[in-house]
């Protein structure tokens, strides 16, 4: 561990990780494991990178919010205390070939996934354009880096605290039609991700989203973290968050069906699908 600071409502970390600062790509998660030796907590706590630095030979950092006793203590380490960690792991977001207009939405602690996106994307001399959310000022992260990385920086909360009240899917479409969008990468809770990508998906434009999904193991050996996934052939299979994602394309992800196994899917009991297991 190195640093451990308040942001707002959230807790940054940054630990000394060389390994996986240098495999790293943007979309990338680590699995970290909380509570010390002989800790009840048994299963890990999946957390999105935020960013790497090649400081002190190769850091990470990642952003939390507590949520429970495992989010706890992690906010609680404290320099020279260590981490367990194990990553880069997950699907990391693709990216365009050619220069092209993108924008970047993310809500609450999930927008810190995008800065070290934007990065990349900015040496592949795309344009950049943030919208970034959440219920109240103190949740949004990372508006001040969004100013100065982004040609634009759209705000909203939710109790009009900072920037404009509503959500991110409210002023989406205006971004999109100013800005000539023709790609869009998300990271956010569930139901931001599904009001986005029905924005994309009226708009005609491709988008990325990268899953908030429980994940015991990050390894995908529990299948804690299944959502319900259109495959290139057109069938519904449940697919792993942690290992054949986390990020997917948004129009591929069967947002109102996450928590059930839709009877279509292939192998569901009883599903119409089942008949196509060879």
């Amino acid at each position: 561990m190195l640093t451990t600071r308040r942001v707002d409502a959230y807790h940054a970390l940054t630990v000394v990780a060389p390994g996986i600062a240098e495999r790293y790509r943007p979309g990338h998660f680590v699995s970290v494991a909380v509570g010390g030796p002989g800790t009840p907590m048994v299963t890990r706590r999946a957390l999105a990178v935020h960013d790497v630095k090649p400081d002190y030979g190769g850091t990470v950092d990642f952003v939390i919010a507590v949520s429970g006793p495992g989010t706890a203590w992690l906010a609680d380490r404290r320099a020279r205390d260590t981490l367990d960690l194990v990553g880069p792991l997950g699907r990391a977001f693709p990216l365009p070939r050619d220069p092209v207009n993108c924008v970047l939405v993310g809500g609450e602690y999930g927008s810190a996934t995008l800065f070290g996106l934007a990065d990349v994307l900015l040496r592949r001399h795309c344009r950049v354009d943030f919208v970034l959310g959440a219920a109240s000022a103190d949740r949004v992260f990372g508006a001040l880096r969004a100013r100065r990385m982004g040609e634009t920086a759209t705000l909203t909360t939710e109790d009009g605290s900072l920037g404009l009240r509503g959500r991110v899917a409210d002023v989406l479409p205006g971004v999109i039609a100013d800005v000539r969008a023709d790609v869009i990468y998300a990271c956010g809770p569930m139901g931001m991700l599904r009001g986005v990508t029905a924005v994309g998906i009226e708009f005609d434009i491709p988008v990325q989203v990268a899953v908030e999904e429980a994940m015991a193991c990050g390894i995908g050996v529990c299948m804690t973290c299944v959502l319900p996934v259109i495959g290139d052939d057109g069938v519904t299979r449940m697919v792993r968050a942690c290992a054949e994602g986390p990020v997917f394309r948004g129009e591929r992800v069967r947002f109102d069906d996450i928590g059930t196994i839709p009877f279509d899917a292939l192998g569901a009991p009883g599903g119409g699908s089942a008949r196509n297991v060879t």
